[in-house]
């Protein structure tokens, strides 16, 4: 049974950093390209960026580029998001994602989701 389990969320101020964990269980983890998304209230869910199995090159939203970093790591089974210089507008929902594509196009392509974490940027 695959599970992914994220932690971290929680209250920071504007500019503030946060770093998000997501624990993956129950596959093959260096096979899976692995994805973070948010989601707000009464939206979809908004793509972040993801990292890539094959390479690991790391991909990224324009609204978080720069300021969001993924990484992974292959023995603690385990990709975090590194998140800086936050704003109100990334207050939300966050999900990890994985996907066996190596370049993975939409939210469709990704067949296991986390639970989410909240995130609040709040002053």
């Amino acid at each position: 049974q695959v599970q992914l389990v994220e932690s971290g969320g929680g209250l920071v101020q504007p500019g503030g950093s946060l770093r998000l964990s997501c624990a993956a269980s129950g596959l093959v983890f260096r096979l899976y390209t692995m994805a973070w998304y948010r989601q707000v209230p009464g939206k979809g869910r908004e793509f972040l960026g993801y990292s890539s199995y094959r390479d690991g090159r790391a991909l990224f939203a324009d609204s978080v580029r720069g300021r969001f970093t993924i990484s992974r790591d292959g023995v603690k089974n385990t990709v975090y998001l590194q998140m800086n210089s936050l704003n109100f507008e990334d207050t939300g929902v966050y999900y990890c994602a994985a996907s066996g594509r190596a370049r993975p196009g939409d939210s469709y392509e990704y067949a296991y989701w986390g639970q989410g974490t909240q995130v609040t940027v709040s002053s």
